[in-house]
């Protein structure tokens, strides 16, 4: 069952999406959050993973980030890791004390960009008793050095020089600059590389899209993003973690790279022939993920 919440991060008011299993429970159940990709909402990629995780006998609950979908928030489009973390911190609090709910057995997943963003939360907030990532990334390195890791520096320096102008004409009253996130067309999309058209594909057609995902950031997003380390402190997670990540994907390096850092009890799961975005919606990758994320988060969440 799917129930439509909302709940305060910092003070703003998230919109949030709550997945309940069927049936009776002899008691409080486990729950997870799941935190959607960087420019997705709650009713794509977290949504079918919290529905499946919901189906498996978890409470889950994913929500629209902060300036973004049906969620609060000016300016809109607007990419802060800082609010990033502090949401999934704000969605732990309201599964705390949700009725049904063991607050001693929650979890966190986090998919592309909230891959990094779980690591960060569940770093410094012991309430979260076990992570899961799928496709992880951290959006600062992403943006310094491009999915594959080896993006000229002079690339960020100019985005970096682009997002200085656009705070002083804000400043001067000429209103909040952004910039687009993707092609403009298909053709443009196929030149840019399979990863490119990939995330081209899923967001901006019939595959995935939805009205409320972000096709721009705001300029303010980038020297927020520059200073961002999702994975500065993963060493302080002493809980299990689980890491899925696809064989083809571009960006595996940044989850092969959090997961060196890991000190804790830790696994990762490599999904053969599957790129970053086909572990969004796309089975068989989708299923064998779920399957491993399921028995993960069984014996995370496992009752003292």
């Amino acid at each position: 069952m799917r129930t439509d919440v909302t709940f305060l991060s910092a003070g703003l008011k998230l919109a949030g999406h709550l997945y309940t299993p069927d049936g009776a429970s002899a008691g409080p159940r486990p729950a997870i959050v799941v935190s959607h990709p960087g420019t997705g909402v709650k009713e794509q990629a977290a949504g079918l993973y919290a529905r499946h995780l919901a189906e498996r006998g978890f409470v889950t609950l994913t929500f629209d980030a902060a300036y973004q979908g049906e969620s609060a928030g000016e300016p809109r489009g607007l990419e802060d890791p800082a609010q990033r973390v502090e949401d999934i911190r704000a969605a732990v609090s309201f599964l705390a004390v949700r009725d049904g709910v063991d607050p001693a057995r929650i979890g966190a997943l986090g998919i592309c960009a909230s891959g990094g963003y779980v690591l960060s939360s569940a770093a410094s907030d012991h309430r979260i008793r076990a992570v899961g990532t799928v496709s992880a990334v951290d959006i600062a390195r992403q943006f310094r050095n491009g999915a594959d890791g080896t993006q000229d520096p002079a690339v960020f320096q100019g985005m970096l020089d682009a997002a200085a102008a656009a705070r002083t004409a804000e400043a001067r009253g000429e209103g909040v600059g952004s910039f687009p996130l993707f092609p403009v067309s298909e053709e443009e999309a196929r030149l840019g590389g399979a990863h490119v058209f990939d995330g081209y594909e899923y967001y901006c057609t019939p595959r995935a899209m939805h009205p409320r995902s972000a096709r721009t950031l705001t300029w303010s997003s980038v020297d927020r993003i520059a200073s961002f380390d999702a994975f500065g402190q993963v060493g302080l997670i002493d809980r299990p973690l689980l890491m899925v990540t696809g064989r083809e994907a571009i960006t595996a390096w940044m989850s092969v790279a959090a997961f060196q850092a890991a000190r804790g009890p830790k696994e990762m799961v490599w999904v053969e022939g599957a790129s970053h975005v086909d572990l969004y919606d796309k089975e068989p990758y989708v299923g064998e993920a779920v399957e491993r994320l399921d028995g993960f988060f069984r014996d995370g969440l496992a009752a003292a």
